[in-house]
């Protein structure tokens, strides 16, 4: 039983491990081109309205757009891969309980 609580702890300390791989070189590349949704957005509200000023700054400044797909497609695929563990516990447990009906007819 203790060898599977380790386990666990190894799974989970490699994909971040594998996670922060990914990320951590990419924060320090500088002048990326890449435009997204956001720049182009903002490059409209100034063209329609000269004098507009934002609400609030970022809290942190990030090197490029890319770096910003990059953790945007981090958090999706992290979310994806919570609700797929949370709907394969629950199809587990669904068809264990329905084995331990079986079982006790």
């Amino acid at each position: 039983m203790t060898n599977n609580k380790y386990q666990k702890w190894h799974n989970w300390l490699l994909l971040l491990a594998v996670v922060l791989l990914a990320v951590a070189p990419l924060v320090f590349i500088k002048g990326g081109k890449f435009s997204g949704s956001d720049d182009q957005a903002k490059s409209k509200i100034s063209e329609i309205q000269p004098g507009y000023k934002p609400w609030f700054k970022s809290l942190i400044e990030l090197p490029s757009a890319e770096v910003e797909s990059l953790l945007f497609s981090v958090q999706a695929a992290t979310g994806a891969g919570v609700i797929g563990y949370v709907i394969g516990l629950y199809k587990g447990r669904s068809e264990q309980q329905n084995k331990h009906n079986e079982n006790s007819d």
